[in-house]
């Protein structure tokens, strides 16, 4: 039953389901594909897609693209995972040039 008094929609019932899931598994576990989640509960795809949307807005799962989705680490969402791509890539490149500027003053006759 929800707050107002009715039945839950399916998209809740089926976000409930997998937060009873993932609380048994660990980071980085796969959770069943798409196509799977429909056999399971017996609804359709958009259904599926919008609890799943529910958990990624908790920070419960991550979504990689075609790969699937996976328990996430409990850490608050940051939105879209090319925008975690991006970060993390942004903060390679300001180590690597951390570590040239190292290497520079390391080398034989640096500063």
């Amino acid at each position: 039953m929800t707050a107002t008094g009715g039945p839950k929609s399916k998209a809740v019932q089926v976000a409930d389901a997998l937060r009873a899931d993932i609380k048994k598994m660990k980071p980085g576990d796969k959770l069943p594909s798409q196509r799977e989640l429909m056999d399971r509960f017996g609804f359709a795809s958009q259904t599926i897609q919008n609890g799943l949307a529910a958990l990624r807005a908790e920070g419960l799962i991550v979504s990689a693209g075609n790969l699937g989705n996976f328990v996430g680490d409990g850490s608050a969402p940051t939105g879209d995972v090319r925008d975690d791509i991006k970060d993390i890539r942004s903060q390679i490149q300001a180590l690597a040039e951390r570590v040239a500027a190292l290497e520079e003053r390391s080398a034989p006759g640096g500063a």
